[in-house]
Formats: C-alpha cells, sequence, structure tokens
C-alpha cells in the first residue's frame, strides 16, 4: 500500500485513476506552504503530489524519511530542487504531456491574436470605433517561426504550425533532442539569422535565467515578434522593453512575466510592467497556456501513469 499526500487542487477525477494502483490519497490542498513540513512528518509517506505551493528542498525532504516520489501536476519543474531530490534518492514525476497539447493550442492563438490585432480591434469596435485599415494585419503562411527549446511545448506548437504553409526551425541546447517532420533543428545563430518570430519553450533554470537578453535579441537579423508561453524568468523583460521601443521586437505575447505576484513588484519591475501593460503591440494574459478543463483532468491520467510505472504497480 503507498500513502500519497496531495497538497495542491487536482481535478476530481484523481481518486478515480490513483486508487486502483493501491495508493491511498490524503488531499489536503488547504494547507499553507509552512504546514507542509508538519504534515509530511505526521505520517510514513512515500508519496507527495504538488502543483507549485511550495519549494521541494533538502530540508523538506528530511521530514519525509519514507518518501520515494515526488509528483509534480504539470511540466515545469523550477520549484522543486532536483539535486536535494537525487540527494535523497527520491524520484520526481511531471506531466507535461498532460497540458502540451493546451499550451500548443494557445500559441497559436497568442501568434494569431498578436498578428491580426485582435485585441486591439475589439477593443476599439467597443468603444465606437471602425479602424479596418489601422487594423490590417500579418499572416502566419510564409514566416519563418523560431522555436528556443524543442520539447513536448516546442513540438506541440510546431504540429499545429504545420497547417500554415510556414517555416519552423527549433534550436535546443541538448543535442540528442531528436528532429521531426514538423521542424528543422538548427544552431542559434542559424535561428537568429532567419526567424520572423521567436517562441519561448525552454523551462526556468538558474542557467536559463535570462537567457534571452538585450544580446539575444538584438543578434536577430529581422526585427521578431516574441511568444512566451513558458517562464517570466527566462526573458529579460527590461531587454524586451528596449527591444520594443526601439522596433528590434514588432510585438509580444505574454503568457508568463518575470514576477507574477503584482502586487509585489519591485519599482523597477513596476515600471516595465507599466510599459508593456500600456503597449499596443504587446498582448498578456495570467499564465493560462496549459490551463484547460481537457489538461486538467490529462494532468492525473498521465501522473497516475507514470506511478503506476514507478510503483511497478
Amino acid at each position: 500500500m503507498s500513502l500519497c499526500l496531495v497538497i495542491d487542487e487536482m481535478h476530481p477525477s484523481l481518486p478515480e485513476y490513483m486508487e486502483p494502483l493501491g495508493v491511498t490519497l490524503h488531499y489536503r490542498p488547504e494547507l499553507t506552504a509552512a504546514e507542509v513540513p508538519a504534515a509530511l512528518a505526521a505520517h510514513p509517506y512515500d508519496g507527495l503530489m504538488v502543483r507549485s505551493k511550495l519549494r521541494v528542498t533538502t530540508e523538506l525532504l528530511t521530514q519525509a524519511p519514507e518518501l520515494r516520489y515526488v509528483a509534480r501536476a504539470g511540466a515545469g519543474v523550477d520549484n522543486i530542487d532536483e539535486a536535494a531530490m537525487a540527494a535523497a534518492g527520491v524520484t520526481l514525476l511531471n506531466a507535461p504531456e498532460g497540458n502540451r497539447d493546451a499550451v500548443g493550442e494557445y500559441a497559436v492563438g497568442l501568434l494569431l491574436a498578436l498578428f491580426r490585432n485582435t485585441v486591439r480591434a475589439n477593443q476599439e469596435v467597443r468603444a465606437g470605433q471602425w479602424r479596418r485599415e489601422a487594423n490590417r494585419g500579418e499572416e502566419i503562411g510564409g514566416k519563418t517561426i523560431g522555436l528556443l527549446g524543442y520539447g513536448h511545448m516546442g513540438r506541440a506548437f510546431a504540429r499545429r504550425l504545420s497547417a500554415f504553409g510556414c517555416t519552423v526551425l527549433a534550436h535546443d541546447h541538448d543535442p540528442a533532442v531528436p528532429a521531426d517532420e514538423y521542424a528543422t533543428l538548427v544552431s542559434l545563430a542559424e535561428l537568429q539569422e532567419r526567424a520572423d518570430v521567436l517562441s519561448l519553450h525552454i523551462p526556468y533554470s538558474a542557467a536559463n535565467h535570462h537567457f534571452v537578453n538585450e544580446a539575444l535579441l538584438q543578434n536577430f537579423c529581422n526585427p521578431i515578434w516574441l511568444l512566451n508561453t513558458a517562464r517570466g524568468e527566462v526573458l529579460d523583460h527590461a531587454a524586451l522593453v528596449q527591444g520594443l521601443q526601439s522596433s528590434q521586437v514588432r510585438g509580444a505575447a505574454l503568457d508568463v512575466l518575470e514576477n507574477e505576484k503584482l502586487a509585489t513588484l519591485t519599482p523597477e519591475q513596476q515600471a516595465r510592467f507599466d510599459f508593456l501593460s500600456t503597449a499596443p503591440q504587446v498582448l498578456l494574459a495570467p499564465h493560462i497556456g496549459g490551463w484547460t478543463f481537457q489538461s486538467y483532468r490529462r494532468i492525473n491520467k498521465v501522473l497516475a501513469g507514470k506511478i503506476k510505472e514507478f510503483l511497478g504497480a
């Protein structure tokens, strides 16, 4: 019998997937991050299921000596200290397969909205303005779309772009990333030479902090549109503001921000946010790329499959 503590809200289907595996769930989404260590210490849990409520650290793991796996209900694992997990002999399971389709569709929607001035046009018509020529847009067909990162999310976006008659290039730091029919793998230099659009699909890590910075943006040969459905911290927002002001960046669609707790912005972050939130060529959304009713349930199914394999159930 396996015992798993669940500390974040999950789709109600979770017991349906987990109980056949012999996993008993202690469903405690009401726990605060500060309360989780004591909750872990209270029972011999061999599993912990999380979203983004807290960081999984060495200190936390010491409270759960029986822990065998941490299941991250989503794709990103930037709130999990993987070195601490490895040192403690705890396996990390995550579920990028659960929301990759949601992100792929959403990225297409952002690109279309950006190219066709959809948000601005909607606001103008609601205000009684009928400005057709001012909202003449761009087509995806014929463009070269550059993807930075070619994992689950980048591939899902590329697959959907294949119907638009565009060229899709992808760069990934991992030379072992397999190619497929939806994108051509290229060097970063070639991506910068050819792309009209830059879409970010890399995870956040200390090494990727502000990976997309002023130097990287300035080395694109063409003025670009920029999409970020990954993590806000991989993009230097000061460099983005500068790129927008110089027209090196023609427009941006940001589903993620450098600090998503808007009430805690520093003065510098607030100044950048004020610019981005009023710039007509910028679209903003509250980190909803993978947030669909379908992905909410699918993440449970994916995690259950991985836990089943891990437990040998």
